[in-house]
């Protein structure tokens, strides 16, 4: 345990001395710099750091949990998740570049949405401020949760404890470096969590089919391995793949590329990385219910085979990768949820714009650090749900809210600002209210939220004046670019 926890504060202090080098690195910036990385991320970086914002602790412990207690009909969710996220990056994120540099050179999302229609009403980017606020503190809490799971599980620490160390070290880097050092840690978390996703289970089945393991194949109930079990699992788990392309914190990263040719070259290593992390979480659950058999918390399967198989040092390392999960996204996420309030609420609307660069970077930090503090609340609160549980309501809310209406900015030339601004509405309270209120039904609720948003948007942009000819002209600008 001792050496195990000796690789957990050598690792986060490795995340921490990030922050301060960049810190250092870009103390004269501005509000591009610290929220965009100045749009001079590589395609390595931009892959990695959006595939490890988008997989945090849920993918090593909330998803194999899932699939470990209920079986093979779970995966659905992995197959769903892997085709929305190829989608984004080729349909989504070439376009998505362009258009938040003609819209004004745009840093947010909520910024490229007001800007896309040339507007200076606010009204969308404080609905988008307050959605960000909102569901990014409970996905934040999530990877907070996560970070006390581990450390009680492996070290014995207070869990509650454990949450308040990762949320001290999340809020440190993120506050002093901001994208480019929340890119960079992505970077390196994003190669770990691979690397141990690919290890421990291969060696967890070689033990097995040398009869080590408590089950065999044939000894597991055989419904357990059934892929299709009703329509509402199927059809739930492939609505995760909604999400994408509505997620901030993940779709940002499209934007920060520096160059379409860089587009192309992350699109391939995003997407192969993010399927064999989805492929081997899947394998993690069926592999570790025939090594381990039966165990209490399911959540902990990964940990549990990782202990069992690997000596402290080597297991050290290997869960190190959930910090590294849990960390990618949850600064991900504070950042995301700080950019909208600094640049798109407390810039234009509380400061009228007279904000300069060093109110606006500390303005975005002191939100980073309220966020968190919320969240460390709600992640030690016993009845605040699984991990799994925050991530999907958090989720569902993202994807049904944006997903819709980005996905039309870019590609629907009569989509307008009303539109726009009531499909964002439509969606999230369609979510939030299924949730609510149908939850028990047993449809994953991004599904009716993103179709009402859509169609609200849809119907709304028809019935109100279409954009004007400048809108129009800088739409044609964008898709004559991308045949060019």
């Amino acid at each position: 345990m001792n050496v195990e926890l000796v690789i957990f504060i050598i690792y986060l202090l490795f995340m921490l001395g990030i922050g301060v080098f960049f810190f250092l690195r870009s103390r004269n910036g501005n509000e591009k710099d610290y929220f965009l990385g100045g749009r001079k991320m590589g395609p390595w970086v931009s892959a990695l750091s959006a595939g490890a914002s988008d997989m945090s602790a849920w993918v090593l412990m909330g998803l194999p949990a899932s699939i470990y207690a209920f079986g093979v009909g779970r995966s659905w969710i992995a197959i769903g998740l892997a085709i929305g996220y190829t989608l984004s990056w080729l349909i989504e994120a070439p376009r998505l570049r362009r258009y938040s540099i003609a819209a004004k050179d745009s840093i947010t999302i909520p910024q490229y949405l007001t800007n896309r229609f040339l507007s200076s009403n606010r009204a969308m980017q404080v609905i988008c401020a307050v959605i960000f606020l909102l569901a990014y503190t409970i996905y934040a809490a999530s990877s907070i949760k996560a970070c006390g799971t581990l450390f009680n599980t492996v070290v014995g620490i207070d869990a509650k404890l454990a949450m308040y160390i990762a949320a001290i070290i999340i809020i440190s880097y993120t506050f002093l470096g901001g994208f480019s050092a929340v890119c960079w840690t992505d970077f390196f978390q994003g190669m770990l969590m691979l690397a141990a996703l690919l290890i421990a289970p291969i060696f967890a089945l070689v033990l097995v089919q040398s009869g080590q393991g408590v089950s065999t194949l044939d000894q597991v109930d055989a419904g357990y391995w059934r892929l299709f079990t009703n329509w509402k699992d199927v059809v739930s788990g492939l609505g995760w793949g909604l999400g994408y392309f509505g997620m901030p914190h993940i779709i940002i990263r499209f934007m920060s590329v520096r160059s379409d040719r860089d587009i192309r070259k992350s699109a391939k290593i995003g997407i192969i990385w993010t399927l064999l992390i989805l492929l081997f979480a899947v394998a993690s659950a069926l592999i570790g219910r025939m090594y381990l058999g039966n165990i209490e918390d399911s959540s902990t399967v990964f940990i549990q085979m990782v202990r069992r198989i690997f000596p402290p040092v080597i297991s050290g390392v290997l869960l190190s990768a959930i910090l590294a999960a849990s960390m990618s996204t949850a600064d991900s996420q504070l950042l995301a949820s700080a950019s909208a309030f600094a640049s798109d609420v407390y810039k234009p609307i509380i400061r009228k714009g007279k904000a300069g660069d060093k109110e606006m970077l500390w303005a975005g930090r002191l939100v980073v650090l309220l966020i968190a503090v919320i969240a460390l609340f709600i992640a030690a609160n016993p009845n605040s749900g699984t991990i799994m549980d925050l991530v999907e309501n958090a989720w569902g809310v993202f994807g049904a809210a944006f997903g819709p209406v980005i996905l039309l900015s870019l590609f629907w030339r009569r989509l307008t600002f009303a539109g726009a601004t009531v499909g964002i509405v439509a969606g999230a309270a369609t979510d939030i209210l299924w949730l609510a209120f149908l939850g028990d039904f047993g449809l994953y609720e991004i599904i009716p939220g993103f179709v009402v948003g859509l169609i609200a948007a849809v119907l709304v942009s028809l019935i109100t004046p279409e954009p004007s000819k400048e809108v129009l002209r800088v739409f044609d600008k964008v898709a004559l670019s991308e045949k060019l």
